[in-house]
């Protein structure tokens, strides 16, 4: 099986190379010539196929659902590929890999022969490359890289070099995150082209012929995250009138001399006066003209024979003196001439430093409503990305057959999906939603059966019998429900650590008895604490459990890329000791209630006390037509409230304290669709905040659009911070913009930005930071000095016109959507000697994006030590913890008996005095079921040799760069020595041999 596996890998690498027949070969030889001295029109053929939006993935593949959309991405392929064939000089781009992935697996041999033939030649070619064309707001850095790799690892296997991209094409996110442009420079791409930015934006950037620049995506990476990038002019839609195909009604170019229809002339001059203005606003003698859009190409040929004769036409009139050369292009070819002729002409190109949010398309239409729409399927991918790393750890650590990689290869698939623009985001309609949701879920159960025999061969040692014990989750236990806690009495709880790095976790699940004792591997008793489950839990719609206490215990000290194992019985009361309580034991995080409100008043953590209120409001969706600007109504992409201030849900609640060795929790009620529990855990810096915001009431027909706020005495200056991706930290200035003077007629949404996972504000003069944390995307802000808000969820009950075509109002169980999750609070100074909140910060992000995961297995009739005679409790993958700065970021099985290993830092070069520092990383003798015999680096996707990657350099006004080191070797005398410098992510295919 491997050796077949790997002879496929060669035939592709082999069927990638031009034939003696073809002149022309793949990449940047076979564009099309562009002629000096004249204005070069680049015609790129493309279709934009959504993954799923107004029609699921399925139905928009086979064109079901017409009444929805008629749209059929098979139809499109199979179309462009007959009419590729009729013309050699065309040329087309092709985005989606789930789809082409879909297509080409059903394909006959010939069809792929023929295939294979337009990809060698360029005639085709592959932009971006990723299993979908990814959200930038609302996705998190760990699943953008996942996805791109598996959609690039596809086109790699099956076209060797020839199918590998060299451009990122985002032309229909709605905003761009500066760390997907480092991702982008880290695939060793030449350029981004970008369709949507904000309309003030583009604006100023046309008026000073600025759309295309440098952009700097990291200000800790130098010049290796440095990327062109340009806005394209018409977003990605054809020049007006000039759309050919069966969902268009422009009208062909009929060249019949004879036809009292002839249009010619008229015909290519209104084309070429689309090209005239276009190149009024950029700085080289080159355009692009993207001639395509929404599944576009559903009958290729009426593209290609219209725009065959534009180009015929418009380039015979070169004769009579026109400076117009038109040519079949792709995005890559027209980077290519755009970086040639400027380092002809030594152009140096200005830069631009911070990122493309929030993106508005006129004075009312802020697309930041987004950032929170459908709360609950933001939550279910960011777990879905926790257990895909889980699954492909324990993969790799168990060496499991490659008759495995179909079950791991459904949620690897699945996560992709999960990117798309339109699924993450919310901004699908809700059928769609649901079958987003059955996808995800469909991928983890085929995952459980990965961790499930993994997990087995890992434990099982000699006097282990030939039984497999079954490994399972629970996926409801967020509301407090498991049905295998509740109704087994003797069980096992084991808790997988996928940090590199030991962590102590809490574990939580419901229960029915009346006490349990629960012992680790080493025989000793844990202590453990009942806590009765708030009472918004135990009603939330569809819950199905009759239990009315959880168990809480601390997992300590669980190996890196380990587990250990804890045996739980159900007992009697007596038999388990009462634990003593300590007050101590909270480090120092201490709350204050306004027994007045019962809001809280003030929180001493690391000690610094903060006056600090937390409060739900919420804003009223405004209400329009949609007809005109200030008539737009928010909806699933836009949040446009109808009032500046929010509304206080509730100006107190009503509270309960529940104090225990373990956690101390205060069950708060502010009214009845919101109510939370805020926590504080033994030895854990840091409160949580975990809150259930629904049933939303829709009986005033404006909606809400719900927030938790954060108002304290600190002075910030109209500043506060955001993560970009869960990555590097940006700058945020209310009511301004780095790069153009800002006219805004929405101060509240012109002022929100995605939170993927962290925001923050700082108090210089006293030193002092206060961050909150999402286990989830979100949009935030700080409106005012001293104040940070996250909107948690929103209905809203009219459509905003922006295509999804219904409003965003989601049920479930028959009720109103009721969304749950947490909200981390840290407090501390900014930088002190020995500590650093920004560390802390990024612990805590990393514990919770890649949560110990617990599975639950049955242990009836065996005691502990029967148990332990036959299975291992306690596992590393890892000999050693890795340094605190780095993390392993991706363990799977790659091709053949090979491993795809990333190394990160997760810090910023000047979060910490010490952990800010490069660091080192020696992979002899790092692994326990391994050695890591021979290592080869690649760019970030795995795709490419690092060694053979040259990406094009454009020259900026900015004479410093710093560059990062990119080979492997840090000394001569060990090569397994890997450096690390702040923020950096260094990718490997390593060969192992198993012990």
């Amino acid at each position: 099986m491997i050796k077949l596996l790997m002879l496929s890998v060669m035939w592709a690498a082999c069927s990638a190379m031009p034939t003696k027949n073809n002149e022309a070969t793949c990449g940047y030889e076979s564009c099309h010539p562009v002629k000096e001295g004249m204005i070069n029109v680049h015609i790129v053929a493309h279709t934009h196929d959504d993954v799923g939006w107004l029609k699921t993935v399925d139905q928009y593949y086979y064109g079901s659902k017409s009444s929805i959309q008629k749209a059929g991405v098979q139809y499109i392929l199979d179309s462009v590929t007959d009419a590729l064939k009729k013309n050699p000089d065309r040329r087309f781009i092709y985005v989606e890999t789930a789809f082409f992935w879909k297509w080409w697996m059903n394909q006959p041999d010939h069809i792929k022969h023929q295939f294979k033939r337009y990809v060698n030649s360029g005639q085709l070619e592959f932009i971006g490359g990723a299993w979908s064309m990814n959200d930038e707001a609302t996705t998190h850095y760990q699943s953008i890289i996942d996805q791109f790799t598996w959609g690039l690892r596809k086109l790699n296997e099956t076209f060797g070099s020839c199918g590998r991209p060299k451009l990122g094409w985002q032309i229909d996110p709605f905003g761009h995150s500066r760390e997907m442009a480092s991702i982008f420079a880290q695939l060793g791409f030449d350029g981004l082209l970008l369709g949507r930015i904000d309309y003030q934006d583009k604006g100023n950037r046309f008026k000073t012929r600025t759309p295309e620049v440098v952009w700097k995506g990291s200000d800790n990476l130098g010049e290796a995250a440095h990327l062109f990038t340009g806005v394209m002019y018409n977003t990605y839609s054809p020049p007006s009138g000039f759309c050919f195909d069966i969902l268009c009604e422009d009208e062909p170019i009929i060249d019949d001399v004879h036809s009292p229809d002839y249009n010619v002339d008229k015909r290519v001059e209104s084309f070429l006066g689309n090209a005239r203005d276009m190149a009024e606003f950029y700085t080289t003698d080159n355009v692009l003209i993207t001639m395509g859009g929404d599944f576009t190409y559903m009958d290729a040929e009426t593209w290609f024979k219209n725009m065959d004769k534009i180009i015929s036409y418009a380039n015979l009139r070169q004769a009579n003196g026109s400076q117009f050369n038109l040519i079949y292009s792709t995005p890559s070819c027209y980077v290519k001439a755009v970086h040639d002729e400027a380092e002809k002409k030594g152009m140096k190109w200005k830069t631009k430093s911070d990122d493309y949010f929030p993106y508005a398309s006129d004075p009312h239409s802020f697309w930041t409503g987004y950032f929170t729409s459908r709360p609950t399927i933001k939550r279910f991918e960011r777990i879905g990305n926790n257990f895909l790393q889980v699954c492909k750890q324990l993969y790799s650590l168990a060496d499991l057959g490659p008759e495995d990689q179909v079950d791991l290869n459904a949620l690897r698939q699945a996560m992709g999906v999960m990117q798309h623009h339109d699924a993450v985001t919310g901004t699908e309609k809700e059928h769609v939603a649901h079958d987003y949701a059955r996808i995800l879920t469909e991928g983890i159960k085929e995952c459980e059966i990965i961790t499930s025999a993994a997990l087995n061969k890992l434990i099982k040692n000699q006097s282990s019998e030939d039984v497999d014990i079954k490994f399972s989750s629970c996926p409801l236990a967020n509301v407090s429900s498991c049905s295998f806690t509740e109704n087994t009495e003797t069980f096992t709880v084991t808790v997988y650590n996928p940090l590199s790095r030991p962590v102590n976790h809490y574990v939580r699940f419901p229960i029915l008895g009346e006490a349990y004792r629960i012992t680790d591997d080493a025989g000793v008793q844990i202590e453990t604490q009942l806590v009765p489950i708030a009472s918004s839990v135990l009603s939330i719609p569809g819950r199905k459990s009759e239990a009315t206490m959880d168990l809480v215990f601390r997992a300590s000290e669980i190996p890196p890329l380990g587990f250990k194992s804890y045996y739980v019985e159900s007992v009697k009361k007596e038999e388990v000791t009462a634990p003593k309580m300590n007050e101590d034991d909270y480090t120092g995080v201490k709350l204050e209630i306004d027994q007045t409100t019962g809001l809280i008043a003030s929180v001493t953590m690391n000690n610094i006390t903060v006056s600090l209120t937390q409060q739900y409001l919420y804003y009223e969706g405004y209400i329009g037509n949609n007809e005109i600007f200030v008539n737009r109504s928010s909806g699933a992409y836009i949040f446009r409230p109808r009032n500046n201030e929010p509304i206080a849900a509730s100006n107190r609640a009503n509270y309960t304290i529940h104090r225990g060795n373990l956690v101390t929790e205060i069950h708060q009620k502010f009214n009845d669709w919101i109510s939370q529990v805020v926590r504080m855990y033994k030895e854990e810096n840091v409160i949580e905040f975990d809150w259930v915001v629904g049933p939303l009431p829709s009986e005033d027909t404006f909606g809400k659009e719900v927030i938790n706020r954060f108002q304290t005495d600190l002075s910030t200056n109209a500043t506060f911070y955001t993560d970009s991706n869960g990555r590097e930290i940006l700058k945020r200035v209310r009511n301004f913009r780095p790069t153009w003077k800002l006219d805004l007629e929405e101060p509240v949404s012109g002022n929100y930005y995605p939170v993927t996972s962290k925001i923050l504000m700082r108090d210089t003069v006293r030193n002092i930071e206060v961050a909150v944390l999402t286990d989830r995307a979100q949009g935030g802000s700080s409106l005012h000095d001293g104040e940070l808000e996250l909107m948690v969820h929103r209905n809203c009950l009219h459509d905003d016109a922006f295509g999804v075509g219904e409003a965003l109002n989601e049920k479930a169980f028959g009720a109103g959507l009721v969304a749950k999750g947490s909200h981390y609070l840290m407090v501390g100074n900014i930088s002190s000697d020995g500590y650093s909140l920004a560390a802390a910060e990024r612990d805590l992000a990393q514990r919770k994006l890649l949560q110990a995961w617990t599975f639950f297995s049955p242990a009836e009739k065996q005691s502990i030590e029967d148990y332990k005679r036959k299975f291992a409790m306690n596992y590393s993958g890892l000999r050693k913890s890795l340094p605190k700065n780095v993390q392993i970021l991706t363990l799977e099985p790659w091709i053949g008996t090979s491993l795809l290993l990333r190394l990160e830092h997760v810090l910023e070069k000047d979060e910490d005095s010490t952990l800010s520092q490069p660091a080192i990383v020696n992979l002899k003798a790092l692994f326990t079921p391994f050695e890591v015999t021979s290592i080869r680096e690649t760019t970030l996707g795995a795709n490419q040799w690092l060694s053979e990657n040259s990406r094009l350099q454009f020259a900026t006004e900015d004479v410093n760069f710093e560059r990062n080191p990119r080979y492997i070797v840090v000394n001569a005398e060990d090569e397994f020595e890997i450096r690390l410098n702040p923020m950096q992510i260094r990718t490997f295919i390593v060969d192992v041999v198993r012990k």
